[in-house]
């Protein structure tokens, strides 16, 4: 076995480099490939991929992150189009900037059996700005057809030498071969972290470095005297030399797919200069706490209550009930303080002028909020988040936050709070949040782990009661209501928006239902439920062959198909918070028609508790009655019980196509 392994290593290596992957040498090979043998599914693949980064040190300047990139891209078909347009994001801070130079892309055609090349010009590259933190260079290939090959290559100089973007190795399409190389002096200690599923196997190499420096100075007789000097120095290099990457396809209800994404993330730990001090960055999570908290935009904007005091001690004068006085201060956040959008752990502005202009971003709320709650005698702290765009810390880490939230230790329990959300609550936290674990720093610069994701069980009840015509049609009402996160989700998706639009996509989510008497109640209440109710005609929900009628007695409401398809999954499935829903149906049966047949009641489980459903029907007459109720007790599942869920869903779907059988009289 291990020869044979070793044999293979040989192949590849042969087969790689064998290979011109020089720019601009495409091959005739590569043009005439109609799709990818290992996956003919894909609709574009990335034939080589080359990255370096490394320091570059310039006398006047210091050290700069730069960046060299080429990529090889063959397209197959017309969906793989979009792998013809690159974005590439650069970061700014101050006065600071990243910027892109030595652009050029070319894209390659066989036409008539010979190779068409077709230039990238100055007018298809855009430069943007779209942030205050973010600018953007992105440019689309020229001439792309069915069978293109595109390649282009770029480099990114930064001047944030401690921001190293993450190594990918997969994508959303596969990727034949990979060629990537980290170097880094000696001075700078990186601690990589690598996430996903694919074998990294790096190369480690130590090699020789020089910086030299020049330079002039006044002599004897007053002459200027010109001098220079070297300094030697190991660079440290990690190589990485990976193919046939198969492509990372996303599923339903995960958190964040750029989780399990193969890729490298290195952070700066420490650095270590001559004649310097040892200065820690990330080692431990003592060393992240310090340095967060040492912050002037973080630690001191905790301290900082003059701008607010007399507000606060108007607002809570008469109160002395720690829930009361949380009520209304966390409610006089939200409704002074507007979220401008902008996600970050440090404050941008200070927490004193975002509480003037009545704007901040997330940490300007929550801090300000925390401290507020902290001037009212509760035990408050912040909470570090990573949102789940952000990704999951795993170990100690700065870059790993970019969100902070408000916690209160209270004898009930931890209240978890975040005022940048208009339609949350206490322990109910924008979704974007509920990623795993926060990290609570207390102000003895003290931390721990906190889980984020809620115990409760968030509802939605249905009770909907119908009549069934003679040719099938459907006429009834429906009344709908929702607590917790799907009361929040509900507000988010209906108000500020186009009540016709919304009452279209309804319609057209049970497509040809026509709904009138459409009301929403509590929907600016957040304390309450949210209540939805219309009522609604709809054709055809049912067969009538002969003198039988069949139709399934969920009619719209039934699930239609299992959102696991895969053969296996790697990754756990979250719900984002503990679900149940519940569905009464009531249908009154078309006269001239009595029951010949109906479904069985029947009851699921899964494993260790984590869910179950019911189905109970019962015929009275000439109503029938359902009650249908799905649980999901656990907001996230893992991966090892996807096979039972696979299985729980597929026999949910099997059932509940059960059909109720009439007969005429």
């Amino acid at each position: 076995m291990k020869i044979t392994a070793f044999l293979l290593s040989i192949c590849f290596c042969t087969s790689m480099f064998a290979q011109n992957f020089s720019f601009g040498k495409v091959s005739k090979e590569e043009l005439e490939e109609k799709f990818n043998p290992l996956d003919s599914s894909a609709n574009a693949t990335y034939l080589y991929k080359y990255r370096r980064t490394y320091m570059e040190y310039r006398q006047e300047e210091g050290f700069s992150l730069v960046t060299e990139i080429q990529e090889r891209i063959k397209i197959y078909s017309q969906e793989g189009f979009d792998y013809a347009t690159k974005e590439i994001s650069l970061h700014k801070q101050n006065n600071d900037e990243e910027e892109v130079n030595s652009l050029k892309g070319y894209t390659y055609n066989l036409v008539n059996g010979k190779e068409e090349e077709t230039k990238l010009e100055k007018e298809g590259i855009f430069n943007t700005e779209k942030s205050k933190y973010i600018n953007e260079t992105k440019f689309t290939m020229p001439n792309i057809k069915e069978g293109s090959v595109i390649e282009y290559k770029y480099k990114i100089v930064s001047p944030f030498y401690w921001n190293v973007d993450d190594f990918e190795f997969q994508h959303d399409i596969p990727v034949k071969n990979v060629e990537a190389l980290f170097e880094v002096p000696e001075y700078f200690n990186f601690k990589p972290v690598s996430k996903g599923f694919i074998p990294m196997n790096p190369i480690h190499e130590a090699k020789r470095g020089v910086i030299r420096f020049t330079g002039k100075e006044r002599g004897q007789m007053s002459q200027t005297e010109f001098y220079s000097s070297e300094l030697i120095y190991t660079n440290n290099t990690t190589k990485f030399m990976l193919s046939n990457i198969p492509a990372l396809k996303d599923e339903p209800y995960v958190n964040n797919i750029e989780n399990y994404r193969s890729a490298i993330k290195y952070e700066l730990s420490y650095t270590n200069f001559p004649d310097s001090p040892l200065k820690y960055f990330s080692t431990t999570w003592e060393d992240v706490v310090k340095t967060i908290y040492d912050s002037s935009n973080f630690g001191k904007e905790l301290d900082a209550d003059r701008y607010y005091n007399d507000d606060i001690d108007a607002l809570i004068a008469t109160v002395s009930e720690p829930i009361k006085k949380v009520a209304l201060i966390y409610n006089h956040v939200k409704s002074k303080i507007k979220w401008n959008g902008y996600y970050g752990k440090f404050t941008d502005e200070g927490v004193k002028r975002a509480y003037l202009i009545n704007e901040g971003n997330v940490a300007e709320i929550n801090l300000m909020l925390t401290s507020m709650l902290r001037y009212a005698g509760l035990s408050a702290n912040p909470v570090l988040v990573s949102t789940r765009q952000n990704g999951i810390p795993l170990f100690p880490t700065i870059d790993g936050y970019n969100y902070v939230i408000s916690a209160i230790e209270l004898p009930e329990g931890t209240m978890l709070l975040d005022a940048t959300s208009n339609y949350g609550e206490p322990n109910i936290l924008p979704l974007r949040t509920l990623n795993w674990e926060g990290r609570i720093i207390r102000k003895d610069k003290s931390s721990s782990t906190i889980n984020l994701y809620p115990k409760d069980i968030s509802k939605n009840s249905s009770t909907m009661l119908v009549n069934l015509s003679g040719s099938g049609n459907l006429d009834g009402n429906v009344r709908t209501i929702k607590t917790s996160y799907q009361a929040m989700k509900y507000r988010e998706d209906y108000i500020g928006t186009d009540k016709d639009n919304f009452l279209e996509k309804l319609e057209n989510r049970y497509s040809g239902m026509e709904i009138s008497d459409f009301e929403v109640k509590n929907d600016t209440d957040v304390s309450k439920p949210v209540m939805e109710s219309f009522k609604f005609t709809l054709e055809s929900q049912a067969d009538i062959i002969g003198d039988k009628m069949y139709f399934s007695p969920l009619f719209f409401l039934k699930t239609k198909e299992s959102p696991f398809k895969l053969e296996k999954r790697e990754f756990p499935v979250d719900f984002g918070y503990p679900l149940n829903n519940r569905y009464m149906v009531t249908v009154n049966l078309p006269e001239g028609y009595k029951v010949e047949s109906i479904p069985e009641p029947f009851a699921l489980g899964l494993p260790d508790n984590l869910g179950s459903y019911k189905y109970n029907i019962i015929e009275r007459g000439s109503t029938i009655q359902l009650i249908v109720e799905a649980e999901i007790n656990q907001p996230v599942i893992s991966s090892l019980y996807y096979d039972a869920l696979k299985a729980y869903f597929s026999k949910i779907i099997e059932l509940e196509g059960g059909q109720i059988v009439l007969t005429k009289v």
